[in-house]
């Protein structure tokens, strides 16, 4: 059994917490939280035997084999890099950190203290994304062309929504914008040539975005994600001997189509989730610590550093800027 502690008692750690109890070689033992109260609250939902009123406290406790960090993102960087001074085994939650610079940060100080460390991108861990990788590798489509994927969701303004907080690493872009941003670099690698806009909002934050990237041999791919409309949120792949699409929502989609270039479908495919999709992550940083890796194979560094290099990117382009951050790295 994988003994885990949660750090931070928001929405996402009671999602992942399900994910841990229905998850058979799992053992959720202990919650941090700042207040007292709210981890022993949580606690008590979940059935956990220890509750922390302290991160610090949490990552001092030396019978946990790993450690899910659940907080905002602009909390990211100080929690991980608390944990790993601690000596704790990291999964922390996506956008892994404001910038990429945050990012080298926590993987350099894993990589000093020998402790597995892993970005929450659970989109690259369900069945249909592997599906898709595993008929684009296997030139089910001939050459990828051209990628769309959108994530667009309607959320009235409200000034005190995270969404909307600089201070909290708020926007579309490393909320909602990663996703796509992550299939399009996961099938096509990154490229030099960008082109983006930005409608920034009264807070400071990219309400909405688009991003087009274009590659040497001519294949493209187009994104966006935003707070202003509501998108069906799929993503179409398209290559020269037929195309795929993931399911509305596609960052979480159980469904995937192959069609030819006819539009005839050639392979349907669906994969419920078992839990409720988060099983897949917690499944791979155990297999991780299982065999003493220090990072996944399936979501290496390099990778997270990747999308968050593109992202810094573009929010230079845009002039947008977090509460005490460096400008972004280039």
């Amino acid at each position: 059994m994988t003994r885990w502690g949660i750090l931070g008692t928001g929405k996402i750690a009671r999602t992942f917490a399900e994910a841990l109890k229905g998850n058979e070689s799992s053992q959720l033992i202990a919650i941090g939280s700042r207040t007292a109260e709210k981890a022993q609250a949580f606690a008590e939902e979940f059935g956990i035997e220890r509750a922390y009123s302290s991160y610090e406290e949490l990552t001092k406790d030396d019978s946990l084999d790993i450690i899910y960090i659940a907080t905002p993102m602009s909390c990211h960087h100080k929690d991980a890099l608390l944990c790993l001074e601690h000596g704790r085994n990291v999964l922390c939650e996506k956008t892994l950190a404001l910038n990429a610079d945050q990012a080298q940060e926590m993987f350099s100080l894993a990589k000093e203290k020998d402790l597995f460390f892993m970005e929450a991108m659970w989109m690259k861990l369900r069945p249909t994304f592997m599906k898709v990788k595993q008929w684009v590798q296997d030139g089910r489509i001939g050459k990828v062309q051209f990628i769309k994927a959108d994530f667009n969701n309607y959320v009235p303004y409200d000034a005190k929504d995270r969404l909307f907080r600089a201070d909290c690493g708020g926007g579309a872009l490393l909320d909602m914008g990663v996703y796509p941003l992550t299939l399009v670099l996961s099938l096509l690698g990154e490229t030099e040539d960008i082109f983006t806009r930005a409608h920034i909002g009264k807070d400071g934050v990219d309400i909405s975005n688009t991003i087009i990237l274009t590659y040497p041999d001519g294949c493209y791919a187009s994104t966006s994600s935003g707070f202003e409309v509501q998108g069906r949120n799929n993503a179409v792949i398209s290559g020269d001997k037929g195309s795929i699409v993931i399911g509305d929502f596609f960052f979480c989609s159980a469904e995937c189509t192959l069609y030819d270039m006819e539009g005839n479908t050639i392979e349907d495919r669906v994969f419920p989730p078992e839990i409720n999709g988060y099983e897949y992550e917690i499944r791979e940083a155990e297999r991780c610590l299982a065999e003493g890796l220090k990072e996944s194979t399936i979501i290496p560094h390099e990778d997270t550093l990747a999308v968050m290099r593109l992202m810094d990117r573009c929010r230079k382009e845009w002039g947008m800027t977090f509460p005490d951050e460096q400008t972004p790295t280039e």
